[in-house]
């Protein structure tokens, strides 16, 4: 809670994945990747509830394990074509039923295990000092737009007209990408949406590299065992 306003953390968490079998629970450093998230959210001290959301009864014992509540969400949420957006509202509509009420929803992923409390915490007071509708964290982009190139009948021309891409990094515009760790969302602004997750009035908030690796396959899984591990031999943690 940030001034009696009440903040949701939500961990979708389905069974299916093609990239690497079982991905929400695969083990990273000793512990399953969705426990990095469910331990960050609970120790960040303006968030009210974790709650995981999923369809596999393996993955909800998990979470139950570490410290999150479960909601049990139906198959066509949990598809390769499912968009988040739409567990999210149906969590918010569920606990609504049970007149739970929350003015902040924050998307956890559980793809993104580097991210720290502090990282969270910018997110909900940026919302909620600035009195934004939305806020989400976001990194260097690994490819500055004014080095991008499209191909047209094997014909290369820059992504963006007239710009030069062999200029030293240090000259290029800086620009930046979501990095997936954290978004949130002012519930009321998020009921109206149907697919956007970043609306209204919107705000950034910067993460180093180190914390920004976002798991997809296989090599990003090595990326992010070798930075965790330097972690906990340096912090402990």
């Amino acid at each position: 809670m940030i001034d009696y306003k009440k903040v949701l953390a939500l961990i979708p968490a389905r069974g299916g994945s093609k990239s690497i079998p079982k991905k929400n629970i695969a083990n990273l450093c000793g512990k399953p990747l969705i426990a990095w998230t469910i331990e960050t959210a609970k120790k960040t001290p303006e968030i009210d509830k974790v709650i995981v959301s999923t369809d596999d009864l393996e993955i909800a014992e998990i979470a139950i394990k570490y410290g999150a509540e479960v909601q049990m969400r139906p198959s066509e949420l949990a598809s390769d074509n499912s968009l988040v957006i739409n567990t999210m509202h149906y969590v918010i509509k569920e606990l609504q039923k049970k007149q739970d009420y929350y003015d902040y929803i924050i998307l956890l992923e559980a793809t993104s295990p580097m991210r720290e409390v502090e990282d969270i915490s910018k997110c909900i007071k940026m919302i909620y000092e600035n009195s934004l509708d939305s806020v989400a964290t976001f990194k260097e982009a690994d490819l500055n737009p004014h080095r991008a190139w499209k191909i047209e009948n094997d014909v290369p021309t820059t992504f963006i007209d007239d710009v030069i891409p062999w200029l030293p990094r240090q000259q290029l515009p800086s620009a930046y990408q979501l990095n997936g760790a954290v978004y949130i969302t002012k519930v009321d602004t998020l009921l109206k949406s149907n697919k956007e997750l970043l609306l209204g009035e919107i705000g950034a908030v910067t993460m180093p590299k180190d914390r920004s690796v976002d798991i997809d396959d296989l090599i990003d899984f090595t990326l992010a065992e070798l930075v965790l591990k330097k972690r906990i031999e340096e912090k402990g943690y």
